[in-house]
């Protein structure tokens, strides 16, 4: 598995080894040793899957309170995986990284806790997998708006995006509960 840095020192891709012949291909999406041995040591209690068309928007969400971080790949489609670091006292914080996850690269992204996280579907549509650290506490899900101008986030398409009147109220980083 090859290990490749994003614009934010904690949040890392992961490119799989992928075996393929004329009967399809085979590759290893999770184990646990090889992230503990990148000193990535969690539990992850918890999967999702999300499926969206082009132009949906999710995020930017996190929880306040049992902060989860997230394994995320996509099996279908594309879209253009954002974390953004809101813990205070890093020096990256308010910072973003992006990056294409597709069902064509196979690449696994671990965003850890501490991050918000979103992602644009770039794809007709995508189906989204992604484990987490914690489990889903609706009472401490909180969301930054995904335009937040201080964030100026690069989506890679300009348009009317989809988006949950939950993320169209979400806060400005400036003003969102964030982590010590």
């Amino acid at each position: 598995m090859k290990v490749i840095e994003t614009a934010l020192p904690d949040v890392l891709l992961f490119e799989p080894r992928v075996f393929e012949d004329e009967r399809g291909h085979f590759f290893e999406s999770y184990n646990k040793k090889t992230l503990k041995d990148l000193g990535i040591d969690y539990e992850f209690v918890q999967d999702n899957h999300s499926r969206s068309k082009k132009g949906v928007l999710r995020g930017l969400h996190y929880q306040i309170q049992q902060p989860q971080g997230k394994l995320v790949r996509v099996i279908e489609g594309e879209v253009f995986d954002v974390a953004v670091d809101i813990r205070k006292n890093s020096p990256t914080f308010g910072k973003w990284a992006g990056f294409n996850l597709s069902s064509q690269n196979k690449r696994v992204a671990w965003i850890p806790p501490g991050f918000a996280h979103g992602f644009l579907t770039v794809s007709d549509v995508a189906e989204f997998l992604y484990k987490t650290t914690d489990y889903w506490a609706p009472e401490y899900e909180r969301c930054i708006r995904w335009d937040d101008v201080d964030i100026a986030i690069e989506w890679p398409f300009a348009a009317r995006f989809i988006v949950s009147d939950k993320d169209r109220s979400g806060l400005e980083l400036a003003a969102a509960m964030v982590y010590a």
